[in-house]
């Protein structure tokens, strides 16, 4: 038989190996294609690359020192544009604009229509146009588009405005997830994912200063236009520039990656092979799209991102206002809100961390998930006097990004195929987006200032969210048996090359799922 008979019976879904004894043996099913591979095959071909420890370890750091600080600013700089909206809502946005009723909650909500409505789209051109220079047009878009918050004059410009804010966003968690899977191991992944994410919390923080610092500094000293406005040009201007240095620094893959040399593009490549994942693919595939859509691991994602979206969208356009409530003063508000934040980049660091180390991310954001809801029952079961131990439930509550991230970051380790890839980003993000919706319409302004449905609403999303976590590590344990058991069949033979061949994780007998 020749390699390519050989090779075209290899493959299969593993599952369907693993009830048909007669297949086990053969390993790989009928999608593999020579002449269609991953781009790195192109970089790696014919060529013997060995990489030490010490070669592997000082090419990791000038990877972290050259990709990490970009991804990380933008991403914070992504949260921070969002929750611009929930500063000005105590800065005077309401009355300038004079919202009423649910006004200002279909304004926090109509950002995720624009998401939704762009989102499978743009996870379209991150597969087929350059990583890099997409996403840096997205970035650039959406701080020009921020900057236009500061004219409008009614409830309709906001709308339209944060239409098309949501639409330009869209690109960045699918986008970073992709820049993560290319550049970075299984075993590194969630750490790294873990940092830029984290850097939600430093926006959190800086933004709360900010924010402070311009409400104060407007009324010692009036300007010609409101510090809700302000705010809105600052935080635009700022992420533009970032868009102009990330299209200028950030590399597509490593195939273009200036600050390597040729001979450490390679290495680069070879030391993500163990991924069995490569670093891009083109090409739509049909058969990788039904994939996604038919795997039972890729709808708890899809139900988790959903749940867990709901208490997201709520929050993070109203914690300004639930600070208020606890009894505190709207400028003090601004200021109070920063420890929030450092408890988000703590809790994700050590999960991210210890995820990695002892291999269960998602045990390590199901925990994340569980501190949140303590800090809800503090909210809702402590006195309305006791201000500061409310106030620590919703510091608390700044934990439950972990189970979000955790599972972002197993879109990149855990799901293989580009076109896959990329479609379960966009299920998980639209999933996204309906839970964001959803969630600023729980806060109604008939349950002001307290808002005691909402939270109890949030508490029950946080319960679900833990049980469909605690799902999705059962299954991927699940699987990897049924994987040891094709891969331990008689006659059983690993393809040459397979690592690259833009292989699903599902009909790769190599590959392991990360818990």
């Amino acid at each position: 038989m020749s390699d390519v008979e050989h090779h075209a019976s290899a493959t299969g879904d593993v599952e369907k190996v693993a009830r048909d004894s007669s297949q086990a043996a053969t390993g790989v099913g009928p999608h593999v294609d020579n002449s269609d591979p991953d781009e790195a095959l192109k970089l790696v071909a014919g060529e013997a690359v060995v990489l030490t420890p010490e070669d592997e370890k000082r090419l990791l750091r000038k990877i972290d020192r050259n990709m990490m600080p970009l991804l990380c600013v933008v991403y914070g700089l992504n949260y921070l544009d969002k929750t611009t909206l929930s500063y000005a809502s105590v800065m005077g946005i309401r009355n300038d604009l004079h919202l009423v009723g649910q006004d200002y909650s279909w304004i926090a909500s109509v950002f995720y229509f624009g998401y939704l409505f762009w989102e499978w789209p743009t996870n379209r051109l991150l597969q087929r146009l350059p990583l890099a220079k997409y996403s840096a047009f997205n970035v650039i878009m959406w701080g020009l588009t921020l900057c236009c918050l500061a004219a409008v004059k009614d409830f309709g410009g906001a709308i339209a405005v944060r239409f098309f804010l949501g639409a330009f966003e869209a690109a960045v968690s699918p986008g970073f997830a992709l820049f993560t899977s290319q550049w970075y191991t299984k075993k590194e992944q969630g750490t790294r994912v873990g940092w830029w994410f984290s850097f939600n919390g430093w926006a959190q923080i800086v933004g709360g200063f900010v924010a402070y610092g311009i409400a104060v500094g407007t009324e010692a000293h009036p300007i010609l236009i409101k510090s809700w406005q302000l705010i809105f040009l600052v935080t635009g201007f700022f992420t533009a520039f970032m868009g102009g240095l990330f299209l200028y620094l950030m590399p597509d893959s490593q195939l273009n990656a200036r600050f390597l040399t040729q001979q450490e593009r390679v290495m680069a490549v070879e030391r993500i092979r163990i991924n069995q994942q490569g670093v891009g693919n083109k090409h739509f595939k049909w058969y990788q799209c039904k994939e996604a859509l038919t795997d039972p691991m890729i709808w708890a994602f899809v139900m988790y991102s959903a749940i867990s979206s709901i208490p997201n969208g709520g929050v993070s356009n109203y914690f300004s206002q639930l600070i208020v409530s606890f009894g505190f003063t709207e400028n003090q508000s601004l200021l109070l809100g920063a420890p929030g934040g450092a408890i988000q980049i703590i809790t994700l660091l050590i999960a991210g961390h210890f995820g990695d180390r002892l291999k269960n991310r998602i045990l390590f954001g199901a925990a994340g998930v569980l501190i949140a809801a303590i800090g809800l029952l503090l909210i809702l079961l402590l006195p309305l006097s006791n201000s500061g131990g409310r106030l620590a439930g919703y510091y608390l509550y700044q934990s439950s990004s972990t189970g979000f991230v955790a599972l972002l970051g197993l879109i990149s380790t855990n799901v293989a195929g580009w076109t896959k890839k990329t479609t379960a980003a966009a299920m998980y993000l639209v999933a996204y987006c309906v839970g964001n919706i959803i969630g600023p319409q729980v806060f109604q302004s008939t349950d002001a200032p307290q808002y005691r449905n909402a939270n109890i609403t949030i508490l029950v999303c946080m319960f679900v969210a833990f049980a469909i976590l605690i799902f999705i590590n059962i299954w991927c344990r699940r699987q990897n048996k049924i994987k040891a058991t094709v891969r331990a069949s008689p006659g059983y033979a690993k393809v040459d090359g397979q690592e690259f061949l833009d292989l699903t994780d599902r009909e790769n007998p190599e590959f392991i799922y990360s818990l």
